[in-house]
């Protein structure tokens, strides 16, 4: 985690040349509301991580200690390479499956949301993948391979993944063969039926030759991003919700047991058939097809991107101190951070009552931030109080100001959002 910390200023760095290589060359890879919910999402991702890396770290060392066949030394150069090449190959199949299960494919589809293409697009991560990503790293535990070395390799494959998020990057020759490129990760994010469910690899696009699942990005057939049935939302803990919703509904509506049970781990997009006759779903015309917008005044945005900044900071602030702090501590900032998140995710969607819940999360601040050090959570002293107390007028006197402006551009745009689909399909 420690090496995500550290990258984070060049994230942000590379995501501000990007936006200046939109300028230059006349694109528009980036919508605000869309890079703001996926950058939510990695947040969200990173703060409730301190809390579920747990379960990654106990399982593979535990595994490891007691279950390795053999004992591989952390202080041989092959062991590194080994064990980088080795984990990419676990990451081909934990992320194939990942979109080949429904359940899998239900923490993972927050990656896919994202109907854009861009650098914030890589920080668009899950906050669930924790509950079965485990199980596909553990024969690195049983070859050997030390839990120094293993958690160092997939941050490394994490932090390579990010460069190819962009269409600023043409095809590279003969690197397309051996490697993860922007071009064949293009075809990855695409909703296209020609090129769903391909290239899987983090690192190496060998796995995808060999097993039979790559596809070269076609000037034929340029790539639609997102996913067939949408989110149309901007609301990041609803990204991390919705497919997980679907399948629930779903399987309270199956007249078998059976079908109740099975549905979690059938192929995605599989439905009991007495569900998909009375509730039948519409695939998406691409031909027709129109990004998620919701019409937003210029105020409104300053202010939703103003206050993504401050949790931005503060997931920042979460991931270095995690480790220090209590649980308890660690679990209220969570959900602290969680609030404000959605809170701006519905503030994007223009909610009738997103005013009201704005002003009920500013009004908790200061009661969250007492009940935080009364249990013993977190060091208080002035600085602290004056610093939250601050914020939240600043914040309350922008949110005045954005009502009195009006957060949209014409009376017709104030209309509530059309709510969220439950689906789950690929």
């Amino acid at each position: 985690m420690a090496f995500v910390l550290y990258a984070v200023p060049f994230f942000f760095l590379l995501i501000g040349l990007e936006l200046l290589a939109d300028r230059w060359r006349g694109m528009r890879t980036y919508r605000l509301a869309d890079a703001l919910n996926s950058l939510s999402a990695g947040v969200l991702s990173q703060a409730t991580g301190v809390l579920t890396k747990v379960v990654g770290l106990l399982t593979y060392a535990f595994a490891w200690e007691h279950l390795a066949l053999f004992e591989l030394s952390e202080g041989n150069l092959w062991v590194w390479l080994f064990a980088f090449v080795f984990y990419d190959f676990c990451y081909y199949w934990n992320h194939r499956l990942g979109h080949e299960r429904n359940v899998l494919w239900a923490a993972h589809a927050v990656h896919h949301q994202s109907e854009d293409y861009n650098l914030s697009t890589a920080l668009r991560q899950t906050s669930t993948g924790f509950i079965f990503g485990w199980i596909f790293y553990l024969p690195m535990a049983l070859v050997g391979v030390p839990p120094l070395v293993f958690f160092s390799v997939a941050a490394l494959n994490l932090l390579y993944q990010f460069w190819v998020h962009t269409r600023h990057i043409p095809k590279l020759g003969w690197f397309e063969w051996l490697f993860i490129t922007p071009s064949n990760h293009r075809v990855h994010h695409a909703q296209n039926p020609i090129y769903m469910d391909r290239n899987y690899g983090g690192v190496f696009i060998l796995w995808d030759r060999i097993f039979g699942t790559f596809q070269e990005e076609l000037d034929e057939e340029p790539v639609i991003f997102g996913v067939t049935v949408p989110l149309a939302s901007w609301n990041p803990l609803w990204a991390n919700l919705q497919v997980y919703a679907g399948l629930w509904r779903d399987a309270k509506r199956a007249s078998s047991w059976w079908d109740r049970l099975r549905i979690w781990f059938m192929p995605t997009g599989w439905r009991p058939a007495d569900v998909a006759a009375r509730y039948p779903q519409a695939k998406a015309d691409l031909r027709n097809f129109r990004k998620f917008e919701v019409p937003l005044g210029r105020g409104a945005q300053i202010y939703a991107l103003l206050q993504f900044v401050c949790y931005l900071l503060a997931g920042v602030w979460l991931l270095a101190q995690g480790d220090t702090l209590a649980i308890g501590a660690v679990l209220l900032a969570c959900l602290w951070v969680a609030l404000g998140l959605c809170s701006i995710g519905m503030w994007l969607e223009n909610r009738a009552w997103a005013s009201r819940f704005e002003l009920l999360r500013l009004a908790a601040n200061l009661p969250l931030l007492w009940l935080a050090g009364d249990l013993d959570m977190l060091a208080m002293n002035a600085a602290v109080w004056s610093c939250l107390a601050g914020y939240s007028l600043i914040s309350l006197l922008g949110l005045c100001l954005v009502r009195r402006v009006g957060r949209t551009g014409t009376p017709a745009d104030r209309s509530e959002a059309n709510s969220p689909p439950l689906a789950h399909e690929t």
